[in-house]
């Protein structure tokens, strides 16, 4: 069996022009198709995230869109330099051996920007 060639996490927005310049300006993010009523954003090499306009969508709980790099200080920094609130400034979390720090987008979407202490994580491994 073959494995999987890419990877996209769909949310839904009522307001795609603000979301598209949110992801688009503030996070830097390629656009990598637009579908009119839906984007999507190259997030990593082949890991996407789209956005579809949705008048009914509705409150984003329990959602955490999680990005992971080495440099979550200076993505704090980048971001709250926008205008962007921080919700929880980037901490050391025991529990899950992380260093984190936490966002939300325009529709409400928490974001969590974070980078792995434990040895164990080796994201090229599974490519």
């Amino acid at each position: 069996m073959k494995g999987f060639d890419a990877q996209i996490t769909f949310c839904y927005t009522p307001d795609l022009p603000i979301t598209a310049r949110f992801y688009e300006e503030v996070m830097g993010f390629p656009l990598a198709l637009d579908q009119g009523t839906c984007r999507i954003y190259r997030v990593a090499r082949q890991a996407y995230l789209g956005f579809c306009r949705r008048a009914d969508a509705g409150r984003p709980d329990g959602v955490i869109l999680t990005l992971v790099t080495q440099d979550v200080d200076g993505w704090h920094a980048r971001l709250t330099a926008r205008g962007v609130a921080c919700e929880k400034a980037p901490v050391f979390n025991p529990t899950y051996n992380i260093y984190q720090a936490f966002f939300r987008d325009p529709n409400g979407y928490l974001i969590e920007i974070q980078r792995f202490e434990d040895p164990r994580w080796h994201p090229e491994a599974a490519s």
